[in-house]
């Protein structure tokens, strides 16, 4: 690779890092490389807890960010019936907690079958969308009270995977703006329980998939090595 010229990585965020956070990293990297300033971007968040696949380009090449975006991606998980946070996601503490002595197999996938297709969602209160400019996490954070208004998202496949209750594992397929947060959030209350989101992979962007992807440290090393 030369890194002056544009192009992207394929990286598997680990656990704990934002998105930002990787782009800063590949960023100082390429920085140290060339001794030039060059756009780095990702192709779409994932929150900090969440691992898998980020597509982070650079150079020429972040004029194509929007149609990554755009790609259908999978990703699989784990939700945990029975609780809910505030934030959709482990990242939170419990703030309610519901009774799944009702539940079963055949109603948990009965009920996912409702979520596929063409569905309105609204995103979490602690989510990056703008509010009157400003990001809804910051208000969330503040105190204030978000109302976020329900977009419409596609969902092409959504699989219960694994069922040991209180945890559900699962796989989804889904358009851009998707929130799987909102997925495990508003499962949970179809099936008139709660349900937060324990655990996120992204697996899959368009024809790009996990496994190719290179680690932060691969991808370093990877720039370090290339010729000028």
């Amino acid at each position: 690779m030369d890194p002056r010229a544009g192009g992207y990585w394929l990286i598997n965020k680990p656990a704990g890092w934002t998105s930002f956070d990787v782009v800063n990293k590949l960023r100082h990297a390429l920085r140290k490389k060339t001794s030039q300033r060059m756009k780095v971007g990702h192709a779409g968040t994932l929150d900090p807890f969440a691992t898998g696949l980020l597509i982070v380009c650079y150079g020429s090449a972040t004029k194509q960010i929007q149609e990554l975006v755009a790609l259908e991606k999978t990703y699989t998980g784990t939700m945990y019936l029975g609780a809910t946070t505030p934030t959709y996601d482990a990242d939170s503490p419990v703030n309610g907690t519901f009774p799944v002595e009702h539940l079963h197999e055949a109603i948990l996938h009965e009920t996912s079958k409702k979520f596929i297709g063409e569905i309105l969602q609204t995103p979490p209160a602690f989510s990056a969308v703008k509010v009157n400019g400003q990001r809804a996490y910051n208000l969330a954070r503040a105190g204030k009270e978000v109302e976020l208004a329900p977009r419409k998202v596609v969902v092409y496949d959504f699989q219960l995977t694994r069922i040991a209750l209180p945890e559900v594992d699962f796989r989804v397929t889904c358009s851009k703006g998707f929130y799987v947060r909102s997925l495990a959030y508003d499962f949970g209350r179809a099936v008139q329980s709660g349900a937060y989101l324990m655990r996120l992979c992204r697996t899959r962007i368009g024809a790009f998939m996990l496994e190719n992807a290179l680690t932060v440290e691969e991808c370093i090393e990877q720039i370090n090595r290339s010729e000028m």
